[in-house]
């Protein structure tokens, strides 16, 4: 059988490239030599796009900067490929499909899948508008409320409304009460992100968040546990599997960017100790939000339970869930009984089928 050409992209100017390096060196270990070409694409913080011509598989190996070709993605739609530069040369790579392994701006937002679209590439993983609602924590809250899913109470604002008039956004977000946490609305990983138990330290978050995005949102806290749910499928064809429930245990206030990686207490508890109704319920809004945003490939779901009234809340949906030796989403499936190896392969075909059902309704309506 014909081996397939993947290009793994990872890197990139978002404030996640770390976590993004530390995905991509777990799918790349993972990935078989023997069905695919593995094609490693790092983009650096500046930009640039690099291929490695010797392939490791371990990228902590690697001088990241210092070993890559540059690069580029050809959008002659006929060719499907990077074009590797050399001086005043461009060598053309058949790519069958990529592998995205970004998290935040312009990887997990729909701005690089546009790309691969215009490139006409198949690719892991969601679209453009699945991508772009759910990276912004507005549009994603619009969303589920439109399809009944509970949620905490929030504020949203940009800098510009904060700057015109600080104290009534101040206001607003003194009646949600205190404690609250302040985001930027285009963010993971909780960085830029704060839990504020007062106004002197509403005003330091909000401070804070504006170095990450233009909008923030501030939500009211919830006094509870704190659960995920693994989504793998596509909602085009209806094929969507759920995942058990799995739980995250952190001696930190909330679940900071250091309780996420660097915190070695930091434990996932699979599957999570809870009845079996609110289990199924987390399921269940799980379905729900990733058939809501037309989701392909995967997705991991966050919720509360509250301790008062085990009522399940909603958080977020993640389009390009963590891929680290210690991330929730494979240890989930891994818990189902699906290999890291194996979770891999259903990705990539899930993308080509994605890829070859869009490339034959154009050839449709060409005809």
């Amino acid at each position: 059988m014909k081996k397939l050409n993947v290009a793994v992209i990872y890197g990139g100017k978002s404030p996640e490239h770390m976590i993004s390096r530390a995905s991509a060196n777990t799918i790349i270990a993972n990935l078989s030599t023997e069905k695919y070409n593995i094609i490693p694409i790092y983009i650096d913080k500046e930009g640039y796009w690099l291929m490695y011509d010797t392939y490791k598989s371990d990228l902590n190996d690697w001088k990241w900067e210092n070993i890559g070709a540059t690069v580029t993605l050809s959008t002659n739609q006929s060719q499907k490929g990077l074009l590797r530069l050399v001086r005043d040369k461009a060598k053309l790579i058949s790519i069958d499909i990529i592998f995205p392994v970004f998290h935040g701006k312009d990887g997990e937002d729909g701005n690089i899948q546009g790309l691969f679209e215009m490139a006409n590439i198949p690719y892991v993983g969601c679209g453009v508008a699945a991508c772009a609602i759910s990276a912004d924590k507005e549009f994603m809250r619009i969303l589920a409320k439109s399809i009944s899913l509970p949620q905490t109470k929030y504020v949203v604002f940009n800098d510009y409304e904060y700057k015109m008039d600080t104290e009534k956004i101040l206001a607003g977000i003194k009646k949600l009460a205190y404690p609250c946490f302040i985001k930027p609305c285009n963010g993971g990983s909780s960085i830029g992100m704060r839990k504020a138990k007062n106004k002197k330290e509403v005003i330091e978050a909000i401070e804070l968040a504006m170095h990450y995005d233009r909008k923030i949102i501030v939500e009211k806290a919830v006094v509870g546990r704190e659960f995920e749910c693994a989504v793998l499928g596509d909602a085009f064809d209806g094929e969507i599997n759920v995942s058990g429930v799995g739980e995250l245990k952190h001696n930190s206030d909330f679940y900071t960017y250091d309780a996420k990686y660097m915190d070695k207490t930091s434990q996932t508890i699979i599957p999570a100790d809870l009845p079996k109704d609110i289990t199924q319920q987390i399921r269940e809004y799980s379905y729900k939000i990733f058939k809501a945003i037309d989701g392909s490939g995967l997705s991991r779901v966050d919720f509360f339970v509250e301790d008062e009234t085990n009522k399940v809340i909603f958080n977020e949906i993640n389009t390009m869930p963590g891929f680290t030796s210690i991330s929730m989403y494979p240890k989930l499936w891994e818990a189902e009984g699906i290999s890291v190896p194996v979770l891999l392969d259903r990705l990539i075909e899930l993308g080509i089928k994605r890829g070859m059902s869009q490339e034959q309704k154009i050839w449709s309506i060409e005809q």
